[in-house]
């Protein structure tokens, strides 16, 4: 833990005085602005298009944004509202009803977001699947998902494993001509114009499925997380706090909408607060980046440590060349971010990065630094209103602060997932202890109630009576002058204690030498605790990760194990 605190230099925000916002917090505030029958059944849709496309006012407003082959596509809500009621029209005219399920292929691109509305409009449940997943991802999501059609691009269907194929009735393409597949093609821009721009609106409960997002999981397949209409409660008021949303802003979520980031924060959570999403489907680079903030004027900036290091890596000369004066707010996701990209963000990007933190399974944010709440270096923040956090023991219990243990919340959010699809045994183990939701995040909290995550359960260290996170020792050992990049795991043996040992990538003008690996064992010991058992340093000339840039330590098991870890950078998060 870092006791440095930064003061806010946000004066107005849509949370103002946490404190006493989260003691009068109510879901209903929230609820209430949404698009309801009689029942309290939602319309997703109706509260985040058709409420805007409706108002003259709004009616002309731009609601999304993408970039992409060189070209920038604008539409306003009025557009999504009638585009999206045409895709609506071609899916109820070919028979997906309530509770079908249509999977999504593409490449980043508008029709991802009107297969979205048109899906949430009917109550079909959709699925984004990453446009990178290779086959052996694509084969078990499918395997378990059983989709009634898959929406695609003729060039995506030879990737798809036909023996997952067996439920698909349609194969809807974006661009035509068909090709030959076992299933029926439908080619969508063939169809979709002569279909009408309205449709009566429909209502849902708020336990009725809208998406599935596939998340790896530690001790089985792929998990497919079910998230419902009723998250739209919660989405809303993380979009309002955590993101400080206001009607007309441009929000720039960096996300792949094959990551549950990108599903709700590039879509549902900006439309819902009246604001603008921002899509840049170009490949990554610094300039590109960069010119996308500068040319959409973008107000609010969603993005995770990965890109922030790979901006530091394409230097400091850069962002001077681009005007940010539209930029508000920086929230960033993924991993905590160290000081060291947290200073270089705030200096170079003339604002400070505010970590969030969420999972796949919580379905939207969580905790976060807020907008006018003072920075705790490397924590990850305070709950938002309305989440009860604690850090429990074995039993559930809640710790004393500065007590290294899991992260729990109570399960009483709005966004919680509704289930693992076909996989009921997995989800009530979140469950596991009475009253919370285990997130399997360890975490210790100060006595101002910032949260500081220390690692996943699974790659703690017991020295004598205990636990350290592989985190700490990590950032520890990459402010070595010489270290780029370190992963931190634990060894076990029959002849005495467990152990730490580190993988390190250095910076390219230094060579890996013994001298350099005793340096920076001494240094942990100077810098952390002079009991810490690190043995062993192995230099790398890289870490495995994930394609979004997460590390992979069980690959660095694996290895020490001498087992096959595979390509991890196809490994989903």
């Amino acid at each position: 833990m870092i006791k440095a605190r930064i003061r806010s230099q946000c004066e107005n925000s849509n949370l103002g005085d946490y404190e006493k916002v989260y003691r009068s917090f109510s879901w209903e505030k929230f609820s209430e602005q949404l698009v309801k029958d009689q029942t309290g059944r939602i319309d997703l849709v109706g509260s985040a298009i058709d409420l805007w496309a409706d108002n003259p006012e709004t009616a002309d407003q731009v609601a999304l944004i993408v970039e992409k082959a060189g070209e920038i596509r604008r539409f306003s809500y009025q557009d999504l509202q009638e585009i999206s009621c045409q895709w609506a029209n071609m899916l109820s005219g070919l028979g997906y009803c309530s509770g079908d399920r249509l999977f999504v292929l593409l490449p980043q691109g508008p029709e991802i977001y009107f297969a979205m509305l048109a899906c949430a409009r009917l109550g079909v449940v959709f699925c984004i699947l990453h446009s990178k997943a290779d086959f052996a991802q694509l084969e078990a999501c499918l395997l378990n998902g059983k989709p009634k059609g898959i929406l695609t691009h003729p060039d995506y269907l030879e990737r798809l494993p036909a023996e997952a194929l067996t439920s698909v009735r349609h194969f809807l393409l974006t661009q035509g001509p068909p090709v030959a597949t076992s299933g029926h093609e439908v080619v969508i821009n063939e169809i979709i114009t002569s279909l009408p721009k309205r449709c009566d609106p429909k209502f849902h409960s708020p336990k009725t499925p809208l998406y599935i997002v596939y998340t790896s999981g530690s001790t089985g397949p792929p998990k497919g997380v079910v998230h419902s209409h009723g998250d739209s409660v919660g989405i809303k008021a993380s979009a309002y706090y955590a993101l400080d949303l206001h009607p007309g802003d441009i929000l720039w979520t960096d996300g792949d909408p094959g990551w549950v980031t990108g599903t709700v924060y590039s879509s549902f959570a900006p439309w819902l607060c009246g604001a603008s999403s921002v899509v840049q489907a170009e490949p990554f680079s610094a300039s590109t980046w960069y010119r996308t903030l500068e040319r959409h004027k973008i107000n609010v900036w969603y993005t995770s440590p990965m890109i922030l290091r790979k901006l530091v890596a394409a230097g400091e000369d850069l962002p001077g060349r681009y005007d940010f004066s539209k930029l508000r707010h920086i929230a960033s996701v993924g991993e905590p971010l160290t000081p060291e990209l947290f200073f270089w963000c705030r200096n170079n990007l003339n604002h400070p990065p505010h970590d969030t933190w969420w999972m796949s399974e919580t379905g939207m944010i969580l905790v976060a630094n807020f907008c006018t709440m003072d920075i705790k270096l490397t924590s990850i923040g305070r709950p938002l209103p309305g989440v009860e956090t604690a850090v429990v023991d074995e039993n559930g219990e809640p710790l004393n602060f500065l007590t290294m243990g899991e992260l729990a919340v109570r399960p009483n959010w709005p966004a919680m997932a509704s289930g693992l699809w076909q996989d009921r045994e997995r989800y009530e183990d979140y469950f596991r202890r009475e009253g919370w939701f285990l997130t399997g995040d360890m975490a210790v909290t100060d006595e101002d109630g910032y949260i500081y995550l220390q690692g996943r359960n699974d790659d703690l260290i017991k020295v004598e009576d205990k636990f350290i996170g592989p985190y700490e020792v990590e950032q520890i050992i990459a402010r070595h002058p010489s270290v780029s990049e370190a992963a931190v795991i634990s060894r076990t043996s029959v002849e005495g204690p467990v152990t730490m040992k580190a993988f390190v990538t250095v910076h390219s003008d230094i060579p890996p030498s013994s001298r350099l690996n005793l340096e920076i064992k001494a240094y942990v010991k100077a810098n952390l605790s002079p009991d810490i058992p690190l043995k062993e340093v192995e230099f790398m000339d890289e870490l495995p990760k994930t394609s979004t840039g997460k590390l992979v330590r069980r690959a660095l098991r694996a290895k020490e194990l001498g087992l096959p870890a595979g390509d991890t950078m196809n490994m989903t998060d």
